[in-house]
């Protein structure tokens, strides 16, 4: 009974968040994170980013997650705050929107295919996903500060896919670096890199 509560507060959630009306133009940039591999110290930098400049940004995940929920009620709040009239003010949502999707492999990563236009800026270090999204002509970065590209993409797969190869013959087990302050500087600066010249481009 307690889970089924639980989805439901999450389902309603999402749908509140969906409904987003904020003074934002419709030709700003559209972030897209796949969240549920991107670690709180990043999703801080983007939330950040994303109250500052009034973005529109889908964190997409299997499970609510805190920070995002608490950034799209205090970045609701201040927005509100601004306005004087209660019917207006109730209508102005912040653009942060959680997006919950089923468990199960790869939902996460079918939702930002599905929805992402070109031209939006997508989170992941998920090789396979972002190379999708870069088909669909989208910048996406990993959590490292990497941006793939048409250029790279192909070898950062074939790398994969020798990796993947080599664990499944228990060669070695590869494991992802923990991230630290350097790591976090690095994606920092890339994100506010790609982040400007989408913004640039959008401009």
């Amino acid at each position: 009974m307690i889970q089924a509560m639980k989805m439901s507060w999450m389902i309603n959630f999402r749908m509140v968040s969906n409904a987003t009306k904020v003074r934002y133009s419709k030709d700003m940039i559209e972030l897209y994170i796949d969240a549920d591999s991107c670690p709180k110290p990043l999703r801080a930098i983007i939330l950040k980013a994303v109250t500052n400049r009034n973005l529109k940004a889908f964190f997409v995940a299997d499970r609510l997650l805190k920070d995002v929920r608490q950034a799209y009620e205090e970045h609701t709040a201040l927005l509100r705050s601004a306005v004087e009239q209660p019917e207006e003010r109730r209508m102005i949502k912040s653009p942060i929107t959680m997006i919950v999707v089923e468990s199960g492999a790869d939902q996460a990563d079918r939702w930002i295919v599905d929805h992402a236009p070109p031209d939006s800026l997508a989170i992941t270090r998920d090789i396979i996903l972002a190379d999708m999204l870069v088909k669909k002509g989208i910048t996406v970065l990993d959590d490292r500060g990497n941006v793939f590209t048409n250029e790279n993409i192909a070898e950062r797969l074939s790398l994969r896919n020798a990796m993947t190869t080599l664990r499944e013959y228990g060669v070695f087990a590869e494991k992802h670096k923990p991230i630290g302050p350097k790591e976090i500087r690095e994606f920092s600066a890339a994100f506010d890199r790609e982040l400007a010249k989408a913004l640039k481009q959008k401009g």
